[in-house]
């Protein structure tokens, strides 16, 4: 009896931190044999108890580290070994989605016999604050990771200093967006266009946003990747009647990051009606008008100056003549008065 009143305690002691075990957990541990219905009593309040302490657990807030690929990167521990104990004391285990062994040493030395392959020669541990060192990042590395210490001063029963979650952001850059567009419809009112924007090779699953003019647009959107844990291509599909110019943004967003392209859309059709030749039987009435009234002409601008001319010189000698007539003395007085002298 207890044997098995003992193994329920151990678990307490595993899945529960110091700050949240019971001040009666000594005495607990302490008690002396109990009747069968006292231990069914002590198993189930313990249940309860480690129910608590999951709960509790998964409700904390998980630190979250971010990396692009390639990189290197540091994930923060719940623990720090004080400065008067080394890691000698101490069991810490690096775990991934609690199922792949990152890193692990027990008593100072590093365990390998459980290690995944894939964080071989890429994974190291700070012996003060138990962070834990990975570089070479890779997509395959983003999820969350657990850090449990174990303290090692009771061989037995190794006490649990800490149990908690980090979440690492891995990103990779996508390509600068490729924005093209292709007239589907032109008339002199406005221009159809179908204009797409890609980008690929990046992680996580990216959004992509827009703008028209500094107004937002919603693209059609389409992703493809082989894997959650795989580089995601992204395309977007965008039907526009433009009227005038307008320029057009492409963005593609993902973990915090951004990246943009803008291009011009001009509008094809400015409807500028064509010049009409004229026919032939206009250029025929068009010369012979020009060959029978160009001669006429000539011929009025010569002749009518010379016309006008000699009418003038007309004139002009019937009125000298008057006025040379009026001037002259009258005949017929000078020969009366000579006749009257005689």
């Amino acid at each position: 009896m207890v044997a098995s009143a003992v193994a329920p305690q151990a678990l307490l002691l595993y899945l529960c931190p110091l700050s949240s075990r019971p001040r009666s957990y000594r005495k607990m541990a302490c008690l002396p044999t109990a009747p069968l219905a006292l231990v069914l009593r002590r198993w189930l309040g313990i249940g309860l108890f480690v129910l608590l302490c999951l709960s509790l657990g998964y409700a904390q807030e998980k630190k979250a580290v971010k990396s692009k690929v390639g990189e290197k990167v540091g994930l923060p521990c719940c623990h720090e070994i004080p400065s008067s104990e080394s890691l000698q004391n101490y069991r810490v285990y690096w775990q991934k989605n609690i199922t792949e062994v990152v890193l692990a040493y027990a008593g100072g030395e590093r365990i390998s016999d459980h290690n995944t392959v894939r964080y071989e020669n890429r994974t190291g541990l700070d012996p003060r604050n138990l962070t834990l060192w990975m570089s070479a990042i890779e997509i395959l590395d983003n999820g969350p990771y657990w850090c449990v210490v174990q303290y090692l001063r009771l061989s037995q029963n190794p006490m649990v200093v800490c149990n908690e979650p980090v979440n690492l952001f891995v990103t990779a850059d996508f390509s600068e967006p490729n924005l093209t567009a292709e007239v589907s419809a032109d008339s002199c009112e406005s221009t159809e266009l179908v204009v797409m924007c890609s980008s690929y090779g990046g992680f996580p699953k990216p959004k992509l946003s827009g703008a028209l003019n500094n107004m937002s647009v919603v693209w059609n959107a389409s992703w493809v990747t082989e894997s959650s844990l795989s580089p995601y291509n992204i395309t977007g599909k965008l039907s526009l009647n433009v009227t005038q110019d307008v320029n057009i943004t492409c963005s593609v967003e993902y973990n915090g990051f951004t990246k943009s392209t803008s291009l011009l859309l001009k509008k094809t059709n400015d409807c500028v009606l064509p010049t009409v030749a004229p026919s032939y039987n206009v250029i025929t009435a068009s010369s012979i008008i020009i060959v029978i009234f160009l001669p006429a002409i000539s011929l009025a601008a010569r002749y009518l100056p010379r016309h006008v001319c000699s009418h003038c010189h007309k004139h002009q000698d019937s009125g000298e003549q008057d006025v040379k007539e009026g001037t002259k003395p009258p005949v017929s007085s000078k020969v009366t008065s000579e006749t009257s002298f005689v």
